[in-house]
């Protein structure tokens, strides 16, 4: 996996790391759970996805509302991208699932030095998820990914559900990679 990175502080990059996914140590789990994950309600998520983040199309707007690019653009050699994560910190850590309010939003850039909004991401951390929680956490019958901890990034346990809401993943709307999706336009702003 590769990982460009900007000079943003230590923290934001911690952070950050925890939409990364490996598949290599979570493939298995991760096959078995998009496996699980029923076309029930797919439909209709990415339809209130892509009603929420409709807005998001001109990466200003995420960034007026407190979503911040803290890291380069996210690849794996054989799994395609992830691409450009913007983080609202604020929703972040709150230990709520809300698909009206992604805690991420995932651009892909462009040849011509734009960003095309491509999905969000949802994340909660299993400390702040569990205590009050019989289940894994789901949005319209899509169940979360869990990580759990010890992990390579050395952070406590949490769930994460990519939607790919704004362009077609021949993967699944909701895996982690996305092969349509390209970090070679990626230019690092130091």
């Amino acid at each position: 996996m590769q990982v460009a990175r900007f000079g943003r502080p230590f923290g934001y990059s911690i952070l950050a790391l925890l939409v990364l996914v490996t598949p290599s140590a979570n493939a298995a789990a991760q096959s078995a759970h998009e496996h699980a994950s029923s076309s029930r309600g797919s439909d209709a998520l990415l339809a209130v996805v892509r009603q929420a983040t409709e807005r998001f199309q001109d990466p200003a707007a995420a960034e007026a509302e407190g979503y911040n690019l803290l890291f380069g653009c996210v690849s794996g050699p054989d799994y395609g991208a992830m691409g450009l994560h913007f983080v609202n910190l604020g929703l972040v850590g709150d230990g709520k699932v809300d698909a009206t309010q992604p805690e991420i939003v995932i651009y892909e850039p462009l040849p011509n030095g734009r960003m095309r909004l491509v999905g969000a991401d949802y994340l909660v951390f299993a400390r702040d998820w569990d205590p009050t929680h019989t289940q894994a956490p789901e949005l319209n019958g899509q169940l979360f990914h869990l990580f759990e901890s010890p992990n390579r990034f050395g952070l406590p346990a949490f769930y994460t559900l990519h939607v790919w809401a704004w362009k077609d993943n021949p993967a699944g709307a909701f895996s982690n990679w996305h092969s349509k999706v390209s970090c070679d336009s990626f230019a690092p702003q130091n």
